[in-house]
């Protein structure tokens, strides 16, 4: 059976990729809420949902499909049953397994069709959207000022992090904070009931674990090879985890786990380095030493289903041997500028998102990048983002690539 998912490189031309179109969730972040949904400023909706229009466009105009997970999700849960498991799910992770307000909140979304559930999920649901007479401990006690008993999902329009496509499979991420560890259920289901994927998709690691790891840090850079960043957002054992399951389950069989700082300017790997072409890498200059090193392990399959390591710190020389390439062009962001390098990177410089091999979409306001991109020979196609990046994220964040061509 064909894989419905075909991912083994960053560059190959997009065929097929998953968008979330922000919503009204974007709306339902509040000052006092920001560091809670982990954004540091409040999108302006409309302008941020032209934008994402613009960027879905982009990338239709260049060849590729693009699906929404909202409408993914409402044909996954057309079936009653489905959709009751789901809700009850959703509602246990949201912090209340039983009682008053457990109950109100599954009758509350059992009342709605699949489509207005999604939406709902997406938005969060205010203690007012309910009739309740009385409130439970479960509801007041951790905040009693917060107008939300569910939690909006705004993180949710990139798509890049809760899961992530390589090879013919998929990792179904277990995400790091509860801002957004629900919306990888989201996926979960897409894969599970959705017609397009049901049955179809090895799934290579699922969200039923203690450790965290996020589709952003995830780099497919061959058809054996891929790159983990050990970030804020994910740990070393997770990593250790999904290179087992690839090397026994794929043709997997290098994975390069790269160390980065830990903190939320740089939270994964693709804000600080992304794959544009063959042999040619956007580099965040802040995570390498002066002489251009990074910590890095090469992990191996070993005896017995365990796994090898080796450390190493000249990034360019174990990409030169992981992908056959004699030389490897590392293009810094900002130009390596100390103002314009950090400044850049903030607003997702490094955040490229390859649409073919040499060819890129990337937000305009790092005009200082992108020229740096041409004058290496790269096409570049440039997207609005005032609203967009106040989420930290650019085009590759934004993006979960279902389908690419093979190089």
């Amino acid at each position: 059976m064909t894989s419905p998912i075909h991912v083994t490189t960053e560059i190959g031309k997009l065929k097929t990729v998953m968008l979330h179109r922000p919503g009204r969730e974007i709306e339902n972040i509040t000052p006092d809420s920001m560091e809670r949904l982990l954004f540091d400023d409040i999108p302006y909706l409309p302008i941020a949902q032209e934008e994402h229009d613009f960027f879905a466009q982009t990338l239709r105009d260049n060849g590729a499909e693009v699906i929404y997970t909202e409408d993914l999700a409402a044909e996954a849960l057309a079936d009653k049953a489905v959709r009751n498991e789901f809700i009850e799910r959703q509602v246990v992770e949201a912090g209340f397994v039983a009682g008053v307000t457990h109950d109100a909140l599954v009758e509350y979304l059992k009342a709605l069709t699949p489509a207005e559930l999604v939406t709902r999920i997406y938005e969060g649901i205010r203690k007012d959207d309910l009739e309740l007479t009385t409130l439970d401990l479960a509801a007041v006690s951790e905040n009693t000022e917060w107008p939300f008993l569910m939690d909006p999902l705004p993180n949710a329009y990139f798509t890049r992090d809760p899961q992530a496509s390589i090879g013919d499979g998929m990792s179904v991420n277990k995400m790091t904070f509860p801002a957004r560890q629900r919306e990888s259920m989201i996926t979960e289901y897409i894969l599970k009931y959705n017609a397009r994927f049901a049955g179809k998709v090895k799934v290579w690691r699922d969200r039923n674990h203690a450790s965290h790891i996020e589709g952003g840090d995830e780099l497919v850079l061959s058809d054996h090879v891929v790159a983990i960043g050990i970030s804020q957002r994910t740990t070393a054992d997770a990593i250790q985890d999904i290179a087992k399951s690839l090397f026994a389950n794929s043709d997997y069989d290098t994975v390069i786990a790269i160390s980065i700082p830990h903190n939320h300017a740089m939270m994964h790997l693709d804000t600080v380095f992304t794959m544009i072409n063959y042999d040619q890498f956007t580099v965040h200059p802040d995570i390498l030493t002066e002489d251009g090193k990074v910590d890095n392990w090469v992990l191996h399959p070993g005896k017995d289903g365990e796994v090898t390591f080796e450390h190493h710190t000249d990034i360019k020389e174990v990409l030169k041997k992981a992908l056959g390439k004699s030389e490897i062009d590392l293009i810094p962001t900002g130009n390596g500028d100390p103002i314009v390098a950090p400044r850049e990177q903030w607003n997702d410089g490094s955040n490229t998102l390859a649409i073919a091999p040499g060819e890129v979409v990337t937000y305009n306001r790092n005009y200082v990048s992108n020229a740096l991109l041409r004058e290496h020979g790269i096409l570049v196609h440039e997207v609005r983002s005032s609203e967009l990046s106040r989420g930290r994220g650019g085009p590759r964040c934004m993006s979960c690539p279902i389908v690419r061509e093979d190089i």
